[in-house]
C-alpha cells in the first residue's frame, strides 16, 4: 500500500511540475524582451516599479513575438509587461509592417500599440501617416481618429477616423473621407477601400468627379484603376449633357457606357427634355441612348409637356441634331392632342415628327387617319407650327350636338396650321368629300351636308368646326335627316375609333406597362459580404463585360455601415 500511495504522489508531483512548467513557458513567450538596453536607471519617484533604459552608440531595442522596437528611451514596467517608449522610434514586424513616430505605449499582454507624434506606418506599397495611431497586433489591425493621410501607388485617401485590416488589406475610412487622383477626386461619408485591388465602396452622401464626369451615389462602388463602378442608392450621374438617375446606376469610362436599372430618369440639360423608363443605356463615344420597360420621352414646350412612349426608344446625334425614335407600339400624349402608330420618329434638326405605319390622331374631338403624319415644330418658338397627313387623308368627329352621327371630311392630303400650340385651320385637297351635321341657333337639325369637291378648308375655334368653306365647283347637298338613309352618312373608309382615344399622359401605357415587375437590385433588400464579392471580382480583374454585368449582381452590404459606425463610436470612447 506504501509502495502504491508513493507512486500515485509522484504521479501527481510530475503532473503538477508539467502544468507549471508550461504555464511558466507561456507566461514567458508572452514576456517583453530587451535585446539592448544600453545606458540602465531607475526613478522611482517618477516612474515606480519601472526600469529606464537609453541610448548610447546605438538605440535601445526590445523583441515582442516577433515584433523589434528601437528607440531613444524606454520606460520599461517588466512585471505589467509594458512600455512606453520615446524618441526615434521604430516597430518593425517582419516584411511587413514598419512603424516610426515620436512616442510609443506598448502593451504586451494585448499587443496594443498606441503610437503618437508624427506617426508614419508602411505596409509594402501603402504608407499612413497620422498623428496618433493604435495599432493591434493580435488582430492585426491599426486604427486613428485624429486625421489621416493614406497613399498607394494609385491615391491619396484621407479622413478624420481610419482603420486597416491587415489580413484583408482593407481600409475604412469615415468622416470627410476624400481620395486625390490626377483624374479624379472621391468624396465621402463612409467609405471601405482595397489595397490590393484599389476598389472603393462607399457608404452615405458621396461625389466622385472626373474629367468627363460627376457621380453621386449614398451606397455604391468604385473602381479607380479603370475609372468604373455602380449607385445602388440615390444615384445621379453627370454625363456630357445629360444627367443620369436611378436605383441603380453603371458607370465605365474606358468603355464610354452608362447604364440604369429601374425608376430612371434621363435628363437632357441642353434641349430640356426627359427620358423616364426602367432600364436605359447611354453611350457617350455615339452621343446616344437606348431606353426600355415602361419609357416615355417627355418635351418641355411652354406649359405644356409632350409625352412620347414606345416599347424602345432610341436618341442620337449632337443636342443640335438628335433624332428621337420610338419603336413598336408608340403613342403620345399633349394638351388636346395625341397619337399613336407602329413608331415615331422625331428629328431635332428640321423640327418634323412622323406617325408611321397606321398612324392616328386626336386633335380634341377630331379624328385623323392617313397614310403618314407628320408634326412640324417652329425651330424658333419651339412651338407646334403645321400638320401633314398625307394620303387617304380621313378626318371624323362625333357630332357634339344630336351625338348619334359623324362630321367627316376626306382627301388625298390634309395641311393643318396651328397657332400657340393650337389648331386653327385645316385645308384637305383633292378628290375631297364632306358628311356635315348643321344646326340652327336652336341647336336644331337644318339638315346633313353631303358635298364632293376640290378642296375644304375647315376652321377651327378650341378645337371645334367653326366654318368649312369649299372651293373650286362643290356639289353638294343638304338632306333632310329622313331622307338620307344611314347608309349614306357614312363615308367610303369610315373606321371610329374613339375607344382609343388617349385622354391623358397614363393612357400612352399599356397594361403589359402598368403591370411591369421591375428587377431585384442586390445590396439593398439582400446584403451580401463585400469580402467575399472582392475575391470574386479579383477573378474578372480587367474583364469590362464582367464588371458591367455587376451592375445588377454586385452591390453593398448594410451591416457594414453599422458596423463601421459602431467602431467609430469605439474608436472616440478610446
Amino acid at each position: 500500500m506504501r509502495l502504491q500511495k508513493l507512486h500515485y504522489i509522484l504521479i501527481f508531483t510530475l503532473s503538477c511540475f508539467t502544468i507549471w512548467a508550461q504555464e511558466d513557458s507561456t507566461e514567458e513567450s508572452k514576456q517583453i524582451n530587451i535585446v539592448y538596453g544600453a545606458n540602465f536607471t531607475k526613478n522611482e519617484a517618477k516612474y515606480p516599479g519601472a526600469s529606464i533604459f537609453s541610448k548610447d552608440e546605438k538605440q535601445v531595442q526590445f523583441e515582442h513575438q516577433g515584433a523589434d522596437l528601437w528607440c531613444d528611451i524606454a520606460i520599461f514596467y517588466q512585471h505589467e509587461n509594458r512600455l512606453k517608449a520615446i524618441g526615434n522610434i521604430r516597430l518593425q514586424q517582419g516584411d511587413s509592417i514598419k512603424m516610426t513616430s515620436g512616442k510609443i505605449e506598448y502593451d504586451g499582454n494585448l499587443k496594443l500599440a498606441k503610437a503618437y507624434e508624427s506617426v508614419l506606418l508602411e505596409n509594402t506599397d501603402m504608407t499612413l501617416r497620422t498623428d496618433t495611431l493604435r495599432l493591434d497586433r493580435e488582430k492585426q489591425e491599426a486604427y486613428y481618429q485624429d486625421f489621416g493621410t493614406v497613399v498607394d501607388s494609385t491615391n491619396t485617401l484621407t479622413s478624420e477616423i481610419g482603420k486597416y485590416f491587415m489580413e484583408t488589406k482593407k481600409l475604412q475610412f469615415l468622416d470627410s473621407v476624400h481620395i486625390e487622383n490626377p483624374k479624379y477626386t472621391v468624396d465621402s461619408e463612409q467609405l471601405d477601400y482595397y489595397k490590393t485591388s484599389k476598389n472603393a465602396y462607399m457608404y452615405g452622401p458621396s461625389t466622385i468627379i472626373g474629367e468627363s464626369y460627376k457621380i453621386y451615389c449614398e451606397r455604391g462602388f468604385y473602381d479607380t484603376k479603370i475609372e468604373s463602378g455602380y449607385g445602388i442608392k440615390n444615384t445621379r450621374i453627370d454625363y456630357n449633357d445629360r444627367i443620369i438617375q436611378g436605383d441603380s446606376v453603371y458607370f465605365n469610362k474606358v468603355l464610354e457606357f452608362a447604364s440604369a436599372t429601374n425608376n430612371i430618369v434621363v435628363t437632357d440639360t441642353i434641349n430640356n427634355g426627359l427620358i423616364r423608363a426602367h432600364y436605359a443605356e447611354v453611350y457617350k463615344a455615339k452621343d446616344s441612348l437606348f431606353a426600355t420597360r415602361r419609357a416615355v420621352s417627355i418635351s418641355v414646350m411652354e406649359k405644356d409637356s409632350l409625352y412620347m412612349h414606345g416599347d424602345t426608344l432610341m436618341i442620337t446625334g449632337k443636342p443640335e441634331k438628335r433624332i428621337l425614335r420610338a419603336f413598336r407600339n408608340a403613342k403620345f400624349f399633349k394638351k388636346d392632342l395625341s397619337g399613336k402608330c407602329d413608331s415615331i420618329h422625331s428629328e431635332q434638326k428640321s423640327g418634323i415628327t412622323q406617325l408611321i405605319r397606321n398612324p392616328i390622331l386626336w386633335n380634341g374631338e377630331n379624328q385623323m387617319t392617313g397614310d403618314s403624319i407628320h408634326l412640324i415644330s417652329n425651330l424658333k418658338t419651339e412651338k407646334l407650327d403645321s400638320l401633314k397627313v398625307l394620303n387617304n387623308a380621313f378626318i371624323i368627329s362625333q357630332d357634339t350636338i344630336g351625338k348619334t352621327g359623324f362630321n367627316q371630311a376626306k382627301g388625298k392630303d390634309l395641311f393643318g396650321k396651328f397657332e400657340e400650340n393650337e389648331l386653327k385651320t385645316i385645308d384637305l385637297i383633292k378628290n375631297t368629300e364632306v358628311i356635315y351635321y348643321m344646326y340652327n341657333d336652336d341647336d336644331e337639325l337644318i339638315g346633313i351636308n353631303k358635298t364632293i369637291c376640290s378642296a375644304i378648308r375647315i376652321t377651327m375655334v378650341n378645337n371645334d368646326v367653326e366654318d368649312l368653306t369649299f372651293t373650286t365647283d362643290p356639289d353638294g347637298t343638304i338632306f333632310p335627316e329622313t331622307e338620307l338613309p344611314e347608309n349614306g352618312r357614312l363615308l367610303k373608309g369610315f373606321i371610329w375609333r374613339g375607344e382609343e382615344r388617349i385622354l391623358t399622359k397614363e393612357d400612352i401605357f399599356d397594361e403589359d406597362d402598368n403591370n411591369l415587375e421591375l428587377a431585384i437590385i442586390r445590396g439593398i433588400d439582400n446584403p451580401i459580404d463585400i469580402d467575399a464579392e472582392e475575391e470574386e471580382r479579383s477573378k474578372n480583374e480587367g474583364d469590362p463585360i464582367n464588371a458591367k454585368n455587376d451592375l445588377n449582381n454586385k452591390s453593398i452590404k448594410p451591416k457594414k455601415q453599422l458596423k463601421a459606425k459602431s467602431q467609430r463610436s469605439k474608436a472616440r470612447s478610446q
